[in-house]
C-alpha cells in the first residue's frame, strides 16, 4: 500500500480503478519557411478554428455546468482573440521564418512565464489557461484531435494537471474522482470539480506512470490517496462511504422541517447562489430563502454592462420562483478577484483592498442606479430585499440613501410600481465592526461576510495558498468581532445574519445561536446539514 497526501479541492469517498491520463508530450520542432505570409495565413485558419471549438464546447458545458463555470471557455475565446497575444506568434513567424507551432509554442511559453511570475493569485491561474488554448490552437495545426480519456468503467483519474477543457469532457458518469499533481484550489478546475460533486485531490506528488490500472482510493475529507490499500483501510474506508451515503439519505428527511432548535429557537436558514440555474439546488435543498444572491455574475457573464431590462428579468424571475420567500440581493460587488474587463478596471497591487464593490458604485453611479431601478421594479414580484457589500463608513451608507431615494422618485414620475424593502449591510471590514453601533440605526439588517471579515483582520491574501495554514476563520479574534456585530444590531433593533463560508461550520452552529445570530446563509448543499445541527441544539441546556 502507498499512501499520498495532497490538498482537497472538493469531499468524498471515491474507491475505484486508476486511470493514468497521459498527455501527449510531442516535442514541437522549430523549422525553417521560406513564405511567411502563408503560414500566418494557416495560423490565423486554425485559430479561428479553436475560437469556434471553444464555442461549441462553451454550449455543451452550459448544460452540464451552467453558464457561470463555462463562462472559462469564453474567456479562452477572447484570449485567441488577443492582439497582443496574435501579433506576437504572427511576429516570430515573419522575423524568424519559423513555422506556426513553433509560433504558438513559443509564445504561450512566454506568456506563461510572465504570468506565472506574477504575486497575484488570479493572474496566476492564467498561466495554465494560455497553455491550454495554445495547446489548442498546436493541437489544429498538426490535424489532431482532441483527446479525452476512453473509459469503459467508473475510474479514478489521475494527472499532472487537467486544463479546464479537459475536465469540462469527462463522462461524470465514468470519473469517480481525480488526482492531479498541479493546480490551485482556486483554478478552474477546481471550480468546476466542485461544481460537478466530483472528490478531487491537488498536490498529490506521486509516480503516476506506475498507477495505472491498480485499485486507488481517494478520501477527499482528509486529502489521502491510497494505492492497492491494505483490507484493513480499505474497509474502514468502504464504511466511511456507506456512512456517508447513509447520511445523505438521512438528511432528506430533514426536508420540510423547521429550523427550530429543541427549546424553540428558531433561525432562519438560507441559501447563497450565484445564478437562475442555482435556484434549483435551493428548492432541492429547502432552503427557507435566498440570502445571497451574487449579482456580480450577471456582469461576469457578460462583455458589456447588463441593461436594466436584462437585470430586472432575472431579478422577478428568482423573486418570483421563491413564491413569497425571502431573497436578499446583494449589490455589484466586482473588482479584487472578479473582474470584467469592460469595467476597465486597472490594475493594482493589492485589488482585495482597492477599487471594489460598493467603492466602484459610489464612483459610477449611474451604473448603480442602473441596478437598483431594476431592483426595484422586481420587489413587486416577490418578498426581496437590497444589501450592500464592503461598507466601511456612515457616509457611504448615506451616499447610497440619496441615491435609492433618486432612483424611488425617477420610478414613482415615471408610473413605475415598485415596493420599500428591507436595505442591509455586510459587515466585511474591521471598521464596519467597530461602527456597527452607529450604522445598525441607519439599515434594517446586517449579514456578516466572514471570508472577507477574516481575511482583514488577519491581513491575509485568502487568494494566496501560501498562507492557507494561517487562514483561520475561526480566530479568536474573528469570533469575538461577529459576538460586537450582534449585540450593536439587536441593541438597534435589527437582525444579524452569516453569509460567509464559517456559516455552513456545523462544529460553530451552536456558538453562533448563543451568540444570537438570527440567520445562516449557507452553500445549497449545506442547508440539510446545518438544519439538522440546529435541530440537536438545546440552548436552555446548561
Amino acid at each position: 500500500m502507498l499512501t499520498f497526501h495532497g490538498k482537497s479541492v472538493f469531499g468524498g469517498i471515491a474507491i475505484g480503478k486508476i486511470y493514468v491520463y497521459q498527455k501527449d508530450n510531442r516535442l514541437i520542432k522549430r523549422e525553417k519557411i521560406t513564405d511567411p505570409e502563408s503560414e500566418i495565413a494557416r495560423f490565423q485558419k486554425a485559430r479561428k478554428e479553436a475560437v469556434e471549438q471553444l464555442g461549441e464546447l462553451y454550449q455543451s458545458s452550459l448544460r452540464k455546468i451552467g453558464k457561470s463555470e463555462a463562462a472559462i471557455f469564453e474567456v479562452h475565446q477572447m484570449m485567441l482573440e488577443d492582439l497582443d497575444y496574435v501579433q506576437s506568434i504572427e511576429n516570430i513567424i515573419e522575423g524568424q521564418k519559423v513555422n506556426a507551432e513553433y509560433a504558438v509554442a513559443t509564445t504561450a511559453d512566454n506568456y506563461a512565464c510572465m504570468f506565472a511570475s506574477m504575486d497575484d493569485a488570479y493572474m496566476k491561474e492564467r498561466a495554465a489557461d494560455v497553455k491550454d488554448v495554445s495547446e489548442r490552437v498546436i493541437n489544429v495545426l498538426m490535424g489532431n484531435k482532441d483527446s479525452s480519456p476512453e473509459m469503459t468503467e467508473p475510474v479514478i483519474i489521475v494527472a499532472e494537471d487537467l486544463a479546464p477543457s479537459e475536465t469540462v469532457q469527462l463522462d461524470k458518469d465514468k470519473v469517480l474522482a481525480f488526482v492531479t499533481r498541479l493546480g490551485s484550489s482556486n483554478s478552474h478546475t477546481a471550480i468546476l470539480a466542485r461544481t460537478m460533486g466530483i472528490p478531487a485531490l491537488i498536490g498529490v506528488d506521486a509516480d503516476f506512470k506506475k498507477l495505472h490500472g491498480k485499485l486507488g482510493v481517494v478520501d477527499g475529507f482528509k486529502g489521502v490517496f491510497y494505492t492497492e490499500p491494505e483490507e484493513s483501510v480499505l474497509q474502514e474506508l468502504e464504511e466511511k462511504k456507506r456512512q456517508e451515503e447513509e447520511k445523505k439519505n438521512l438528511l432528506l428527511s430533514l426536508k420540510g422541517k423547521a429550523n427550530v432548535t429543541l427549546d424553540g429557537r428558531e433561525i432562519k436558514l438560507y441559501a447563497n447562489i450565484g445564478n437562475i440555474k442555482d435556484l434549483a439546488l435551493v428548492k432541492q435543498n429547502d432552503a427557507s430563502g435566498i440570502g445571497l444572491f451574487r449579482s456580480e455574475f450577471l456582469y461576469l457573464e457578460k462583455d458589456n454592462y447588463p441593461s436594466e431590462e436584462e437585470q430586472f428579468q432575472v431579478y422577478k424571475t428568482v423573486a418570483q420562483s421563491m413564491a413569497g420567500k425571502q431573497v436578499i440581493i446583494r449589490t455589484l460587488d466586482i473588482g479584487a478577484d472578479k473582474q470584467a474587463d469592460y469595467f476597465d478596471i486597472p490594475q493594482e497591487e493589492n485589488p482585495a483592498m482597492g477599487y471594489r464593490a460598493i467603492r466602484i458604485c459610489l464612483d459610477r453611479p449611474e451604473i448603480f442606479k442602473t441596478q437598483l431601478r431594476a431592483i426595484f421594479r422586481a420587489t413587486v414580484y416577490g418578498n426581496l430585499a437590497i444589501m450592500y457589500p464592503m461598507i466601511i463608513s456612515l457616509d457611504e451608507v448615506h451616499q447610497i440613501q440619496k441615491l435609492v431615494a433618486q432612483v424611488k422618485d425617477e420610478l414613482k414620475e415615471q408610473g413605475i410600481a415598485y415596493k420599500d424593502v428591507e436595505e442591509g449591510i455586510m459587515i466585511e471590514t474591521p471598521a464596519a465592526v467597530m461602527m456597527s453601533g452607529e450604522l445598525a440605526k441607519e439599515v434594517d439588517f446586517f449579514s456578516i461576510g466572514t471570508n472577507d471579515l477574516t481575511q482583514y483582520t488577519l491581513a491575509i491574501d485568502r487568494q494566496n495558498p501560501k498562507l492557507d495554514d494561517l487562514y483561520d476563520a475561526k480566530h479568536p479574534a474573528v469570533l469575538k468581532m461577529i459576538q460586537m456585530v450582534v449585540d450593536n444590531a439587536h441593541k438597534a433593533g435589527i437582525w444579524v445574519g452569516i453569509c460567509g463560508e464559517l456559516g455552513a461550520d456545523t462544529d460553530l452552529t451552536e456558538e453562533f445561536l448563543k451568540m444570537g445570530i438570527d440567520e445562516l446563509s449557507v452553500s445549497p448543499g449545506k442547508v440539510l446539514p446545518v438544519r439538522k445541527k440546529i435541530r440537536e441544539i438545546n440552548l436552555d441546556k446548561k
